[in-house]
C-alpha cells in the first residue's frame, strides 16, 4: 500500500554531548525526547537542519556502492528518531543506471523504518525536478513527479522543487515549467512547491507567477555557507524573508571545506580535489576562526559551520552517507552561536580571498 508523506518538524535541542561525534554509534547518551521548536516551511512544520541524500547513489562524486545501503539505512532511522524530518532529494540523483536511486533508497527506508516501528512519523520529502531539455510541457513536468512518487511508492510529496531555472536559455520551457508546478500542486501530487538555484530577479518573478495562479511559493533553496556568502545569497535571503519563503541551505559545508578534514595537501579523492586545490589555500582566516570557535565550545568545525546557517534564518540540508556524519549534525543543534561570533565569522569569510564556485545553474 502506497504512503502518504507529507509534513514533520524543526526544533531548538538541549545541548548534549554530541560535540564529539567518534563515539561508535550505540555509545551515544541522547536524552529520551527532544524539546521540539519547529520551524514553519509554508504548510509544513519541519526540524531547523533536514539531511541531504545527494550522496545517495552518486558514484563519480561521492562513491557511493549499493553496500552502503544498509548504513544509510541506520542514518535514516537514527534521524527521525532523533526529530530530523526534513530530507531532500531529486529525481536526478543517482548516476548511470543508478539514476533516481535516492528517492528509491527514502521510499524504502521511510517504509521499513514504519514497519519496524509500527506507527507512521511526519516526514517531509523534499524533491526537485530536473529541468530537463525534453520536459517541453507542463503535463511532462508532472509526469515527472508522478514517476517521483512511483519510485518513493508515497501518495503525495511534501514539497516539489523545480531544480533549476531555464530563464537564461529557454525561456519558453521556463514557463511551462511553472505551470507543471501549479498542476502538480493542484492535483495533490504535492503539498507545497519550491524552487532551487533561482537567483534574485528570477525568484521574485515566479513568487509573483504563482501566487497569481494561487499557489504559495513554499521554499528556495540556495548554496548558503560560510564559503558562499554573498551579495546575491544577501539579496535571496532578503528576498525570503519579506516574502515569507523559507530557506534551504544546500552545501552548507562547502563540499566539505569548512569540515577542517583537508588542506592542500590532504584533498578528497575523486573530482572534488581539484576544486579544494585551488580554494582551500585561500581559507585561512575563514578555517583559523572556525576552528577556534569550535575548540571553545568543545563542537566541532562542521558544527559550528551548519549552526551558523542555522542562526542566519536558513534551514541547512547537510549531506551525509556515513553515521559518523550523522551524529556530527545532529551535534550542530540544540545551541546557537553568539552574537559575537557570528560577527568573528562573517568577518573572516569576507577576509578570505576564495569562495566557492557560483552553481552554473544559478540565475540572477
Amino acid at each position: 500500500m502506497a504512503l502518504s508523506v507529507c509534513s514533520v518538524g524543526p526544533w531548538n535541542l538541549n545541548p548534549i554531548s554530541l560535540a564529539t561525534p567518534s563515539f561508535p554509534f550505540k555509545s551515544l547518551k541522547f536524552p529520551p525526547f527532544w524539546p521540539t521548536q519547529k520551524v514553519k516551511m509554508g504548510p509544513l512544520s519541519v526540524s531547523p537542519m533536514g539531511f541531504g541524500t545527494w550522496a545517495w547513489g552518486n558514484q563519480f562524486l561521492w562513491g557511493y556502492q549499493e553496500s552502503m545501503d544498509n548504513e544509510l539505512q541506520q542514518i535514516f532511522n537514527m534521524a527521525v528518531d532523533y526529530d530530523i524530518n526534513l530530507f531532500d532529494t531529486a529525481d536526478s540523483y543517482g548516476t548511470g543506471r543508478l539514476n533516481g536511486q535516492s528517492e528509491k533508497l527514502l521510499g524504502r527506508f521511510i517504509r521499513e523504518f514504519q514497519e519496524k516501528k509500527g506507527s507512521k512519523r511526519d516526514i517531509v520529502i523534499a524533491t526537485k525536478f530536473a529541468a530537463y531539455p525534453w520536459r517541453l510541457t507542463p503535463g511532462q513536468f508532472v509526469n515527472a513527479c508522478r514517476a517521483s512518487l512511483d519510485r518513493m511508492q508515497i501518495e503525495q510529496i511534501g514539497i516539489g522543487q523545480l531544480h533549476w531555472s531555464t530563464a537564461n536559455y529557454a525561456p519558453l520551457q521556463e514557463l511551462a515549467l511553472w505551470d507543471g508546478l501549479v498542476a502538480m500542486y493542484e492535483k495533490g501530487l504535492v503539498k507545497a512547491v519550491g524552487v532551487s538555484n533561482y537567483g534574485p530577479k528570477q525568484l521574485l518573478k515566479i513568487h509573483d507567477y504563482l501566487k497569481d495562479r494561487g499557489v504559495p511559493l513554499c521554499s528556495a533553496q540556495v548554496q548558503f555557507s560560510l564559503l558562499s556568502m554573498g551579495k546575491d545569497q544577501l539579496e535571496i535571503k532578503s528576498i525570503c524573508d519579506s516574502l515569507g519563503v523559507r530557506m534551504i541551505a544546500y552545501s552548507p559545508l562547502g563540499l566539505g571545506m569548512l569540515t577542517g578534514k583537508y588542506s592542500p595537501s590532504k584533498l578528497p579523492n575523486g573530482p572534488r580535489a581539484l576544486l579544494f586545490k585551488q580554494i582551500l589555500p585561500g581559507l585561512d582566516p575563514l578555517l583559523s576562526s572556525l576552528r577556534d570557535i569550535a575548540n571553545k565550545r568543545r563542537k566541532t568545525m562542521s558544527q559550528v559551520a551548519i549552526n551558523w546557517c542555522i542562526c542566519k534564518g536558513t534551514v541547512p540540508i547537510p549531506g551525509v552517507k556515513s553515521i559518523k556524519q550523522a551524529e556530527e549534525n545532529l551535534g550542530a543543534l540544540g545551541w546557537r552561536l553568539s552574537s559575537d561570533e557570528l560577527l568573528r565569522l562573517d568577518y573572516a569569510a569576507n577576509e578570505s580571498p576564495r569562495r566557492m564556485i557560483q552553481n552554473i545553474f544559478q540565475t540572477r
